[in-house]
């Protein structure tokens, strides 16, 4: 003998009951159906009960709706010839379930014991529908209302079973009864004076429980709209995967926690009799489903599953009364549990100052009332301090029978959420380590989750979820790139990288579970408009693991926000010069907020584009190096027009060709002003370990005082053109004196400057070709012959590739 249970949405329409009935006949021997309530009836219910008692009429539109839907269904399940019996049913139950509203509407109140009553009409009606159908199809099948065999206290809501009676009354009845099929609604009971009690939300999973236990059932089978127990909630984290085999005490852990697909107390019944529990999936039954029992099926991953449980409270209780004091934990859940209260969860400091518990958020005034009465006279003293209440909770928990042979599991949750920035309020483990536990903000719980089941479960991919403003010639390159290298990162690097969000200076573009990027265009073109704002406050809200900003702008007020980003432990890549050459104070503050909140602030592309400049500074400051004297070309732009520029080639056109080629700034004038360059080199000297402001930084402009004070690009081309002898001569000076014209930016001895510089053949900068870069670092080890970094630095393609680099770079964190 079986027993199967079917839950609401599996019996949620004629189309699904028709499906349970499919399901069912593919079942050989004898078979016990225990159905719930049409998908959604219990909720619909609770909520007429909550119109009615606060004097709202709807209730009666609720109720006549509901009773519609019932009808609805027998006559799409049911020839019109077996319509008579049922329907006088239903008539019957709604002209009950009426006259109870209508007292609630007038008392303004209602008892528990009516409200079972009334709740337990759902799986009245479902149950009578489904064996009206079998029995019109010829079926072998038999009906009980479970209230004839379940027996219960009178404790209404959550009745506990009188196993005793209950096994008897179950044994009794199935020893004479033949049938093939026998119908039952889940969920329902009977106390010693014939009232209907309920079993608690779920509970029709376990009155099957409650039968396969007492008949001693082959398997107890839960049909579901899920495959299985998952090893995470799918709604939640997209990459979970159901769970093939797992024991009766994990299973019991992670439904505890929040599992929804199995009531937690269905599996100690099963487990009493070791009756196996297969969970399967109703529209899908073909998958393999979830098998729980004892056997110890073999796993190289310890861990089995992560669950959470929200809305959770934390109470505290501390004090030096509690210290050494016997019975000051008995008083405190004794005054919780006068109250009806169930502790989720329990931790203790071992200096005995304090206790901390966690229950539903919406007992948590209850509760610090009945704790602070058991305590007043403690708290008068100043003994105890009056209990605090934490809300907007969460609890995660990582479940797995074997995680206690495992050594570092805990230090590899807890450094996961570190790294994510999830802060940990308490933690909780037993004695028999198949359970860690941990309190956390309610708004970090899904990250929480999806980093911890990256963690124990996707054979350590990292998944990087990128924010990119910016897609012009430097974002769109870099969109290639990723597009290009995605299956070589996962496959090699096991890095997965998604793109969330993009946006421009007109739009932006998000989707939670990555943008397609064959297409990106044409979504951020029928995207929403831009706003920076708005894009940082759908980032915060998103809340996702690894998440990184790129900046591939070169715009002030997008700079300006990155320390709104780092406080939500997003990283921030950026080719951006603006922010790190802004005030010192604000260099400094990004700094602080990267390493305060361990989300990464990278910006290699600063100095050099793709050159690896500034990553070898760093080294060489961390393994105690001291950088005493720079000297560099840092404008691939600059050198790429000075190269170009003779005697055949006007300035004007060259300066054009270089903004073509994506080699200058959007607006020319900041390369050629020694504005650009400044930038970098103040980013340098910082980098070194010194302090300086751009205003400290000499520049010796080359440009005409015409053209740097155009007030458009337009007019600074225009001046350009005017001035061309000028810069002809500066042409013939150099071509005289064998040099070549380079911008140059020096330091040395605090002191910083750039300019145009003459330089001779025998110097390491002659002979720098094309958009090339060149830096100089002279420092304690490398004193006589400088360690020189030399190589491509401008270009959208190598500017792309450097941002990359910084994104691979946290990704390997």
């Amino acid at each position: 003998m079986k027993v199967l249970k079917f839950g609401g949405t599996s019996v949620a329409n004629p189309q699904n009951i028709a499906q349970c009935i499919s399901v069912i006949n593919g079942i050989a021997g004898k078979k016990i159906v225990v159905v719930s309530a049409l998908g959604g009836v219990t909720d619909i219910l609770i909520d007429a009960i909550s119109k009615a008692q606060n004097k709202n009429n709807d209730f009666k539109n609720i109720v006549k709706n509901l009773k519609n839907r019932h009808l609805e269904t027998v006559e799409r399940l049911l020839e019109n010839k077996n319509h008579k019996v049922i329907f006088a049913y239903i008539d019957d139950c709604f002209s009950h379930i009426n006259t109870l509203l209508e007292g609630c509407f007038l008392l303004g109140e209602i008892s528990e014991k009516s409200k079972d009553v009334l709740l337990s009409y759902g799986e009245l009606l479902s149950s009578r529908i489904i064996y009206e159908k079998l029995k019109q199809d010829a079926y072998n099948v038999a009906y009980i209302d479970s209230r004839q065999l379940i027996s219960t206290d009178s404790n209404f809501g959550n009745a506990t079973v009188n196993f005793e009676i209950t096994d008897y009354s179950i044994q009794y009845y199935f020893d004479k009864n033949q049938s093939e099929i026998v119908i039952m609604p889940g969920f329902i009971a009977e106390d010693s004076n014939e009232n209907t009690t309920t079993l608690g939300r779920g509970g029709s999973d376990y009155t099957a429980a409650i039968l396969a236990a007492a008949l001693d059932a082959e398997q107890l089978e839960i049909w579901t709209d899920v495959s299985g127990m998952f090893t995470a909630n799918p709604k939640i984290v997209k990459q979970a995967k159901p769970i093939a085999h797992i024991s009766y005490k994990e299973a019991m852990e992670l439904s505890h926690f929040g599992a929804k697909v199995l009531y937690a107390p269905t599996i100690q019944p099963a487990l009493n009799r070791n009756i196996p529990i297969l969970i399967k999936n109703t529209f899908e039954p073909e998958a393999q489903g979830t098998f729980i029992s004892n056997e110890n099926h073999q796993n190289h991953n310890p861990v089995k599953g992560i669950s959470h449980i929200e809305n959770i409270a934390l109470i505290t209780l501390e004090g030096t009364g509690l210290i050494g004091i016997y019975g000051a934990s008995k008083r405190l859940f004794g005054a919780i549990a006068k109250e009806k209260i169930n502790v989720i969860f329990i931790t203790q400091a071992s200096s005995e100052h304090s206790i901390c518990i966690g229950i539903a958020e919406n007992d948590a005034n209850k509760a610090k009332q009945a704790i602070n009465e058991e305590f007043v006279y403690e708290i008068k003293q100043l003994k105890i301090k009056p209990a605090l209440v934490e809300t907007n909770l969460s609890i995660i928990a990582v479940v797995g029978e074997n995680m206690k042979n495992h050594q570092g599991l805990s230090g590899k949750m807890f450094s996961a959420l570190g790294k994510n920035n999830v802060n940990i309020r308490a933690i909780a483990q037993g004695a028999s380590e198949r359970n860690i536990s941990a309190v956390i903000d309610k708004k970090d719980a899904k990250k929480a989750l999806n980093t911890l089941h990256e963690k124990f479960f996707e054979d350590n991919v990292k998944q990087l979820n990128l924010f990119i403003s910016g897609v012009g010639n430097v974002g769109s390159k870099f969109i290639e790139q990723i597009q290009q290298q995605r299956k070589y990162l996962k496959e090699n690097l096991k890095i997965n990288v998604r793109v969330i969000a993009l946006s421009n200076s007109k739009k932006m573009f998000f989707s939670e579970d990555g943008i397609p990027l064959e297409n990106w265009k044409d979504l951020l073109e029928n995207g929403e408009i831009a706003c920076i704002n708005e894009f940082i406050s759908k980032a915060e809200q998103l809340n996702l693991r690894n998440s990184i900003f790129i900046d591939n702008t070169a715009n002030e007020n997008i700079a300006s926000v990155y320390n709104r980003f780092l406080k939500q432990n997003i990283s921030v890549v950026t080719c951006n010069k603006i922010a790190c050459s802004s005030d010192y104070e604000n260099y400094k503050n990004l700094k602080t907020l990267s390493k305060k909140y361990n989300a990464s602030f990278l910006f290699e592309t600063n100095v050099g584009a793709g050159l690896p400049i500034i990553d070898t500074l760093k080294n060489l400051i961390a393994s105690g190096d001291k950088v005493h004297k720079i000297q560099a070309v840092l404008s691939g732009s600059l050198n790429f027009i000075f190269n170009n520029f003779n005697a055949d080639y006007s300035f004007h056109d060259v300066v054009k060709q270089a903004g073509i080629e994506g080699y200058t700034e959007p607006d020319p004038k900041i390369d050629l002003s020694g504005i650009d360059v400044m930038r970098k080199i103040l980013i340098l000297i910082r980098e070194s370990g010194y302090e300086m402001e751009i205003d400290q930084i000499q520049n010796d402009s080359f440009l005409p005082k015409e053209v740097l004070e155009a007030e458009s690009i337009a007019e600074f081309y225009k001046n350009l053109e005017k001035q061309e002898m000028y810069f002809k001569n500066l042409y013939q000076k150099a071509l005289s004196e064998n040099c070549r014209l380079k911008y140059v930016a020096e330091f040395e001895n605090g002191q910083a400057k750039v300019g145009l510089q003459l330089i001779e053949k025998e110097h390491p900068f002659y002979n720098l070709e094309g958009k090339d870069n060149i830096v100089l670092f002279y420092t304690d080890r490398y004193s006589e012959q400088p360690l020189l970094i030399k190589g491509a630095g401008a270009g959208a393609a190598v500017t792309a590739s450097g941002i990359f680099a910084d994104v691979i770079r946290i990704g390997n964190i």
